[in-house]
């Protein structure tokens, strides 16, 4: 028998990602996609603002009636306007970056403590950032947070390559650091190959899949 699941995506290139990462993980998943690009757009142009926040309620609501035992958010940029809803309308949520979090915390605390959050948008920057703080619950850590210049609007205009070399060219140029945090599940095209960088989309899934178990 299958369980039914949501996933909510602001980015739908996104939808095909998860779909293959979490069926390969569970075979018995019914998965429903959500994909709702106005939710960022007006979240970078406004803010989680009272419009923003019903959109998400309404949507996590919606896979709720449609049987949906969890879901699954894969836009950090609305990850904490997010697990208020999934509270506010009585679903189970799991946000793709928390798993990466705790991971860059328990890295950094083995090293020098330090890690660099990287987004291509402003307003990821400060919901994964407060969510490495937490994850970080006291430990002695330093968080800094760039934006990635011009990537977003490479992405926006389908040069997926001009992305992905910016986002490895801030990775050449991070420094002495732990840790490379890359905010945003769309950015992990571009991680390469450095040992430091931690993307959302591969421990996010098995992170869902895990609480789908509990």
């Amino acid at each position: 028998m299958s369980m039914r699941v949501g996933v909510l995506h602001t980015v739908p290139a996104l939808v095909p990602v998860f779909e293959g990462l979490l069926t390969q993980r569970r075979g018995d998943l019914d998965i429903v996609h959500v994909a709702d690009g106005s939710l960022l757009s007006r979240a970078i142009a406004s803010g989680i603002t009272a419009d923003v926040e019903s959109g998400i309620r309404g949507h996590l609501a919606a896979l709720r009636d449609a049987g949906a035992a969890a879901a699954l958010v894969t836009c950090s940029s609305i990850g904490e306007a997010a697990t208020d809803a999934a509270a506010a309308v009585g679903v189970p949520l799991v946000r793709v970056d928390r798993a990466m979090a705790g991971e860059a915390v328990a890295r950094a605390t083995a090293g020098s403590g330090r890690i660099l959050v990287l987004a291509t948008l402003a307003a990821t920057l400060g919901p994964t950032s407060r969510l490495v703080q937490s994850a970080a619950a006291g430990a002695d850590v330093d968080v800094q947070a760039q934006v990635v210049a011009d990537a977003a609007d490479a992405r926006a205009a389908g040069d997926l390559a001009t992305h992905d070399r910016l986002i490895a060219e801030a990775i050449a140029a991070a420094g002495d650091v732990d840790v490379i945090v890359l905010a945003q599940a769309s950015m992990a095209t571009g991680a390469g190959g450095d040992p430091r960088v931690l993307t959302s989309p591969e421990s996010g899934a098995d992170a869902f899949v895990e609480s789908l178990a509990s």
